[in-house]
């Protein structure tokens, strides 16, 4: 879960080969699916008074008492001073859910006594984007991203996910081989995002979207943002996505990091300009792309907007992991989603309209609404395999009845509730 593809701390020159070879081999490292991760990322609001912004004095005093915390998962804030967590890689489902909400009970203890919560929206409803950390990273990024609108620092200040993280799977082929899995994750996010949407509001009014989050994301653009192209095979495809990928930033010891434009990171191997890349620079690159599927070894799925309460987030990664990592579930999962593989039009993820149908309307599209169905179903008989509790099943079961057999998902209750739907005036707090 770090920000490095290796342990390489020695620079070395790069060839357009040697990259690669190194993608290939940092990037799909094959084997049984034996490992499960998650990261949960949440916005942090005034418990109080949450339309309220929270002074940075406030959050970097309460991330210091949070720092010394004994957490097994990766504590981490975001540019805009969203908090993740990141679990250690578990042995199973419910290792994972352990681990994380034992973690999660503790930060949020301690966040109370600063009079400070965290919330699960995929995109902030009331807040417009202001950076939280100042460093050369991070002021790269936003020069960056700022060339293409105001999209980039949404994402970097006010969004927040579920990104579960699974093995890449056998070598071999078949229902748990790497190439498979691949192409599933690709097909299967749709789904994801369409279940799971949980952030239909921006400055305070509905987007038109029911993930707003994903509209931000698609609004990127493809090399940062997007998948390579499924017809080839993974590895060849990712290491040319990598290669042909705009360079967001030259990195510096002694001076303000250069933000070349344009300058892709083949181009930048063959000119050598501003100075030749070296294995630390790859390694770097690769953790500037943001695709919604991004091989690191693992898979790590990043399309899940954060999700409502304080056990929220088990769902998606329950019914994930029962997807991916049963080979009964799995096969059914790839029959029922190859048929909305038509829908893309063969264009990469999430700029097609698949992606886009997902985002914007949810599971009232028909067609998601009985994939979801079904999925969801799958999933609940794989999960007594692979020893989820009685707990984690009754929460799945909840959330298919109150949301995917309705055609609904988290983002319709805070439409609800922003409407005064359910008894409260508008405009208030629109967390359940």
């Amino acid at each position: 879960m770090s920000d490095s593809t290796s342990g390489c701390a020695e620079p070395r020159t790069l060839s357009e080969a040697g990259v690669e070879a190194l993608v290939h081999g940092i990037c799909f490292k094959t084997g049984p699916p034996r490992r499960l991760g998650v990261e949960v990322e949440w916005l942090v609001h005034e418990l109080r008074a949450p339309q309220l912004p929270v002074a940075p004095e406030r959050l970097r005093a309460a991330y210091a008492a949070l720092r010394t915390l004994p957490l097994r998962s990766a504590l981490t804030v975001e540019p805009g001073g969203q908090l993740e967590l990141s679990s250690p890689p578990a042995a199973s489902l419910m290792e994972c859910v352990r681990t994380v909400s034992a973690d999660l009970d503790a930060v949020r203890a301690a966040l109370r006594e600063d009079g400070l919560v965290l919330v699960g929206i995929g995109q902030d409803p009331w807040h417009e984007p202001r950076r939280f950390l100042r460093e050369p990273r991070y002021d790269a990024m936003e020069t960056c991203l700022d060339r293409t609108g105001p999209a980039g620092r949404a994402m970097m200040c006010t969004s927040a996910s579920v990104q579960v993280c699974l093995d890449a799977g056998h070598e071999e082929p078949g229902p748990l081989g790497h190439v498979r899995r691949w192409w599933l994750a690709h097909h299967l996010g749709a789904v994801l995002v369409a279940a799971f949407a949980n952030s239909p509001l921006a400055g305070h009014r509905p987007s038109g979207w029911l993930s707003t989050r994903q509209r931000t994301w698609t609004r990127i653009g493809a090399g940062r943002a997007g998948a390579p192209p499924l017809d080839a095979e993974p590895r060849d495809a990712w290491a040319r996505h990598v290669l042909d990928a705009p360079v967001m930033c030259v990195r510096r010891d002694d001076a303000p990091w250069d933000v070349p434009e344009g300058l892709t990171f083949r181009e930048w191997l063959r000119t050598g300009a501003p100075r030749p890349p070296t294995r630390e620079d790859l390694d770097y690159h690769v953790t500037t792309l943001f695709p919604p599927v991004r091989p690191r070894g693992h898979l790590e799925l990043r399309m899940i907007d954060a999700q409502p309460g304080d056990d929220g987030w088990i769902v998606p990664l329950a019914v994930t992991a029962a997807l991916f990592d049963d080979p009964e579930a799995t096969e059914t999962a790839y029959r029922t989603v190859k048929r909305l593989a038509e829908r893309t039009l063969g264009l990469p993820a999430p700029h097609n309209p698949l992606w886009l149908d997902a985002a914007r309307r949810g599971l009232a599209d028909a067609e998601l609404r009985e994939v979801a169905v079904t999925c969801f179903a799958t999933a609940l008989d794989a999960l007594p395999r692979l020893g989820a509790t009685p707990e984690v099943i009754e929460a799945v079961t909840a959330y298919l009845d109150r949301h995917v057999v309705l055609g609904r998902c988290p983002a319709d209750d805070l439409l609800d509730r922003q409407r005064g739907t359910h008894g409260r005036a508008q405009g208030k707090d629109p967390r359940p």
